[in-house]
């Protein structure tokens, strides 16, 4: 994959997922690399009522752009994501929930198993 001019850090992770996602055969981290590699004006956004209204609870979600705070949210969820407003972020936590860097996660779960992308 070709990866856009970004800033030096936001390549290294879509390098790092794209390559792990290739050689480990994790097609999740694959596809978020993929996802990450759009042009920002196309980068998605979800909000809390989306993934209150998609996810179940206790489950590890990425969204590959930023996490938006309209809405309520009463699941405790693990959210790895590039932004966070600061809304959401404080509406998650009080949820019980997590706010993470993609980073975060990919370390934490190398595999991609049991993650779901939103965007």
């Amino acid at each position: 994959m070709k990866i856009r001019k970004k800033s030096q850090d936001m390549q290294k992770l879509i390098e790092d997922l794209n390559r792990h996602g290739s050689e480990k055969d994790a097609g999740a981290w694959k596809a978020v690399a993929k996802k990450l590699n759009r042009p920002r004006r196309k980068r998605h956004e979800v909000s809390l009522n989306t993934l209150e209204k998609h996810t179940e609870a206790m489950e590890s979600i990425v969204v590959p752009g930023v996490v938006l705070g309209p809405g309520e949210i009463k699941k405790s969820l693990k959210i790895a994501a590039l932004r966070f407003s600061k809304e959401a972020r404080e509406k998650i936590e009080k949820a019980g929930g997590e706010c993470m860097d993609i980073r975060e996660l990919f370390e934490k779960n190398p595999k991609g198993n049991k993650i779901k992308i939103m965007g």
